[in-house]
């Protein structure tokens, strides 16, 4: 089964623009991401998504740095840009990732594209349809023909969200959620704030450059309390909000 991983990435952000790009121990953000999807060991290929906005230039950019293949699609029909991305590296399933997730674990990559791979006939499966992740550890894949079914039945706010037709669609498709224990899913960990970037900030300057597991990333957490209220206040947005 060949996977291919897809990294949504912009500088555009209503609430910490170029958040893609800053730099945490040295590595981007968005480089963070690539070294966990690579390091998952599951992907046959991978590839960035960004827009044909000139502010995404500067993505590019570091696309070359990372030596990480770019496809370049509307602003906001990000449904459009997976497809064109899909089309110039062709798979079986896509693995979806988005560029604000510095903490991404390599190894919950690997276990979720292994639950996938154990069922047969799964359209989609994510650790987010019933979460025990923190937000910014989630990880979804998606059969590369179910993706192109989206392709012509999302509208609206579905194209802006990918994958979420389908899993708010279970009569239309085989959908499975994956979760782990224990439920860790009070912590926040993806990057969209101030707030969050403190939090972030914070772990990677006690840890470096190293993508560190949940288990052990959660049990430093516990002992910082200071740190864990840091983004807990945070709001996220509704589905229906692009």
């Amino acid at each position: 089964m060949r996977i291919v991983g897809i990294v949504q990435a912009r500088m555009g952000s209503s609430r910490l623009p170029g958040k893609v790009l800053r730099p945490l121990a040295g590595r981007s953000v968005l480089g963070r991401v690539v070294r966990a999807a690579r390091d998952s060991g599951v992907l046959t290929d991978l590839v960035v998504a960004t827009s044909v906005d000139p502010v995404d230039d500067a993505v590019i950019t570091e696309c070359e740095r990372l030596d990480v293949p770019v496809h370049r699609g509307p602003v906001d029909d990000v449904l459009s840009r997976f497809v064109g991305a899909l089309d110039a590296h062709p798979g079986d399933a896509v693995m979806r990732f988005t560029a604000d997730c510095p903490l991404l674990d390599p190894e919950i990559v690997s276990l979720v594209a292994a639950v996938y791979r154990a069922v047969p006939g799964l359209d989609y499966a994510s650790t987010s349809i019933a979460r025990t992740l923190p937000r910014g550890l989630d990880v979804e894949i998606i059969r590369a023909d179910a993706l192109r079914t989206l392709d012509r039945l999302a509208t609206g706010h579905h194209r802006v969200h990918v994958t979420s037709y389908a899993y708010t669609r279970p009569e239309l498709f085989r959908v499975l959620g994956v979760t782990l224990a224990p439920d860790q899913s009070g912590l926040r960990l993806t990057l969209d704030t101030d707030q969050d970037w403190a939090l972030v900030s914070a772990v990677v300057d006690h840890f470096g450059d190293v993508s560190v597991p949940l288990v052990k990333l959660a049990d430093w957490l516990d002992g910082r309390p200071d740190l864990r209220t840091l983004n807990s206040s945070v709001r996220q947005k509704r589905l229906e909000e692009s």
